[in-house]
C-alpha cells in the first residue's frame, strides 16, 4: 500500500467513524449551532461530503452535481461518502498510475473558470477533511459526546491490520 492509499484510506476513514458517532445524535443536536466553521455537525457533514463529490465531477469534466438535499439525514450522508470516497480513491488511483499528477482540468465553479493540476486538487481533497473533522470534534466534545477518536493514520493503520487478520 502506497502513501496515496494510506492518506485517502484514512481520511474516509476518520470521517466514516465520525458519521457512526453522529449517528446516535438527535436532530436538535446534529443542528445545533456553534461559533466554528459551517456551524453545525450536519452542515459539516454535508460540506466535507458535497466537496469530494464536487471535485470529483470537476476533474472527471462532469457538469457538478447539485447538493441533494438542504438537510440530509445522516443515512444519506453515510452514503454519499461511501460512494463518493471510492470513487474518487479509484480516479486519484488512476491518475497516479497514469503518472498525470501534473495534467490541468477546468474548474468551472472558479469565476472565471481556471485550470488546476490534478495532484493539487488530490492532495486538497486528502487534507480538506482534516479541517473539518477537527470542527466536529469541537463541535461534538461541545455536547458533551465521550469516547472520541483521536483519528489519527496510524490508528487507521492498526485498525486495518487487525480486520486483514480476522
Amino acid at each position: 500500500m502506497d502513501v496515496l492509499d494510506r492518506i485517502l484510506g484514512h481520511d474516509a476513514w476518520t470521517t466514516r467513524q465520525l458519521l457512526e458517532i453522529a449517528a446516535e445524535l438527535s436532530d436538535e443536536q446534529l443542528d445545533q449551532e456553534f461559533d466554528i466553521g459551517h456551524r453545525t455537525i450536519r452542515k459539516t457533514f454535508d460540506h466535507i461530503v458535497w466537496n469530494i463529490e464536487c471535485w470529483s465531477d470537476l476533474m472527471k469534466a462532469r457538469t457538478v452535481r447539485a447538493r441533494p438535499d438542504s438537510k440530509p439525514t445522516l443515512a444519506s450522508l453515510v452514503q454519499r461518502h461511501e460512494a463518493a470516497s471510492a470513487e474518487f480513491l479509484a480516479f486519484a488511483r488512476e491518475i497516479t498510475d497514469q503518472n498525470r499528477l501534473d495534467e490541468r482540468f477546468l474548474d468551472s465553479l472558479d469565476k472565471p473558470p481556471r485550470e488546476k493540476s490534478f495532484g493539487g486538487a488530490i492532495v486538497h481533497l486528502a487534507t480538506h477533511g482534516m479541517h473539518h473533522r477537527a470542527q466536529l470534534l469541537f463541535m461534538l466534545r461541545r455536547l458533551g459526546v465521550a469516547g472520541l477518536p483521536e483519528g489519527d493514520t496510524l490508528s487507521w493503520e492498526d485498525q486495518r491490520r487487525q480486520n486483514e487478520t480476522l
